[in-house]
């Protein structure tokens, strides 16, 4: 093992050695800090509650106990999720550690067959990674038995409960043993948090990276007041000026798409994910964007949790989130892992209480930048129009009908 790992880092957190030489192999040799104060006070049993933002390495944090315990004691794991796009990255990163280790998992969540996740089931796996509805329905179908789970976490427990899983999920846990161990994490502690907290956790230790409503500290923020109408042109302009990659996030499914659509027209290698797209587009979106086929994601709030991308430079709110826990959710997707991010709002004129709502809930006031000269319009012509039609239709682009409306776009003409 490498004397990064016995001096310091993972060593001493009394995790045991086989993991830690498989930590090492994959070259994870420091704990981002929620490790470092969650892995030694869940491995000795204690009911956690972990408040952390998106980034800060919180699967880890409570995988590497789960690896640990199901090993020691051959139980089962279950860790509830509030989407499918973050079931599937938490199981990813599970099987990264654990599947070197021999450990097997299942993934159930909607859109995928009952009948591939039995398959799954039956395979006598040590942990499930399931969304409350999917998790319901094999319940019902007798297909697992919760009974037999001894380690229990909610992750993003906030946004579980935001999305109207409150229910299902109470149904969950009231299907479990009580002689359990259970973490939760959560980037805001809301007062049904807390609630289901008091009624089904045991003396859990409260691990705070974050005081709960606070933003990253690498993201630097921006708001502009802008006219509804001319947010696509101040979107544009935001795109000329930032290379890197840029997530954008809109309040509904029919904006999201709307705004993709634009994107792609005017030449931005643009993808979307909301809940109208089926789960193999919404896959091949978020996989073309961490590998860089696409510059730019345009995301409901909904369908971007389980968004675990690093190196988005640029979050921009295109619509102000529907509350102000959502915000600091979304500019949590920048910024990660120590390195640097910007985040930019759009609000318009009329929507200045829901701005003062996010400042009281971040504790700061938000940057408020004037707005730069911007064209009348962005292009409105019959070239627009049939290479707008041609991309959605065949996903293409005619890059000299391309040329001839930026030029148009940057005059300022119609």
């Amino acid at each position: 093992m490498s004397d990064i790992s016995k001096n310091g880092g993972f060593y001493g957190l009394g995790i045991a050695p086989g993991i830690l030489e498989t930590l090492d192999t994959l070259g994870f040799n420091e704990p981002t800090p929620i490790q470092k104060q969650s892995i030694p006070l869940a491995l000795e049993g204690k009911d956690l509650i972990g408040i952390a933002q998106t980034g800060t390495g919180k699967t880890l944090a409570f995988g590497i106990p789960l690896i640990q315990h199901l090993f020691q004691k051959e139980k089962f794991g279950l860790v509830v999720v509030p989407t499918r796009e973050l079931a599937l990255q938490v199981s990813e990163s599970l099987g990264v550690v654990g599947g070197k280790l021999g450990m097997k998992t299942a993934t159930l969540i909607g859109g995928e067959s009952m009948y591939g996740q039995l398959k799954s089931l039956r395979r006598n796996v040590h942990v499930i990674i399931g969304t409350p509805g999917r998790i319901i329905d094999h319940m019902e179908n007798r297909s697992i038995d919760l009974k037999k789970v001894t380690m229990l976490v909610l992750d993003e427990a906030d946004r579980i409960l935001d999305m109207g899983f409150a229910p299902q999920l109470r149904k969950i846990l009231s299907a479990l043993n009580r002689e359990r161990q259970t973490m939760l994490f959560s980037a805001t502690m809301p007062e049904s948090i807390i609630s289901i907290a008091r009624e089904y956790l045991k003396m859990p230790v409260r691990v705070e990276i974050s005081r709960s409503g606070s933003t990253a500290k690498d993201v630097t923020q921006e708001l502009f007041f802008v006219a509804q109408e001319q947010k696509p042109l101040l979107l544009e302009k935001i795109l000329q000026e930032y290379h890197g990659s840029v997530l954008v996030f809109s309040r509904t499914k029919y904006n999201a798409k709307r705004i993709a659509g634009h994107l792609k027209a005017l030449g931005h290698m643009a993808s979307e994910i909301h809940s109208n797209r089926s789960l193999n587009q919404r896959k091949e979106a978020l996989e073309g964007f961490k590998m860089g086929r696409y510059r730019v994601l345009v995301a409901t709030d909904i369908a971007a949790r389980g968004i675990d991308v690093d190196n988005i430079e640029l979050i921009i709110n295109y619509d102000l989130p529907a509350n102000a826990e959502d915000y600091v959710h979304r500019i949590g997707r920048t910024g990660r892992a120590g390195s640097k991010g910007h985040a930019i709002s759009f609000a318009r004129p009329n929507e200045k209480h829901d701005v003062f709502s996010i400042e009281r809930f971040v504790r700061m006031s938000l940057p408020v930048s004037a707005l730069p000269q911007l064209p009348r319009s962005l292009p409105n012509n019959k070239v627009f129009r049939q290479v707008y039609r041609t991309d959605l239709d065949r996903g293409g682009i005619n890059r000299q009908s391309h040329s001839r409306f930026r030029s148009e776009f940057r005059r300022g003409r119609r």
